[in-house]
């Protein structure tokens, strides 16, 4: 690193925005959700289908994370479906995910060939 380098300073509004995404991704049942959606747009009742949880608290989660911006919705029909907002919060999600697997695991799943991943 050069002398002259410096560190980045965020302003306090985007370091406090920063915490409060984190907060809202800092629950076990947003977390799966959200890498749920990495992929593709689900409707709440398949999400609650695939995480085995009432639609219902699943639908109050989702509406958390439509608050902070990390899913958007649209309309198909009757249904609502949900999608992670962008590649930021993808990249975030996978990147936190990763990271901790690298905690755990010797050779973590995102590295495994996909016959092997579990």
């Amino acid at each position: 690193m050069h002398a002259d380098t410096q560190p980045p300073v965020w302003g306090e509004d985007v370091v406090t925005l920063a915490v409060e995404v984190l907060r809202v991704l800092a629950d076990p049942t947003r977390l799966q959700l959200a890498g749920l959606l990495l992929d593709e747009e689900k409707s709440v009742s398949d999400l609650a289908s695939q995480l085995d949880r009432p639609a219902t608290g699943v639908s109050q989660h989702l509406a958390k994370m439509r608050m902070a911006r990390l899913v958007s919705t649209r309309r198909r029909g009757t249904s609502v479906l949900y999608r992670v907002e962008n590649d930021h919060v993808r990249q975030l999600v996978v990147d936190t995910i990763g990271h901790v697997e690298h905690l755990l695991d010797v050779v973590p799943a995102h590295h495994r060939p996909l016959r092997e991943v579990t």
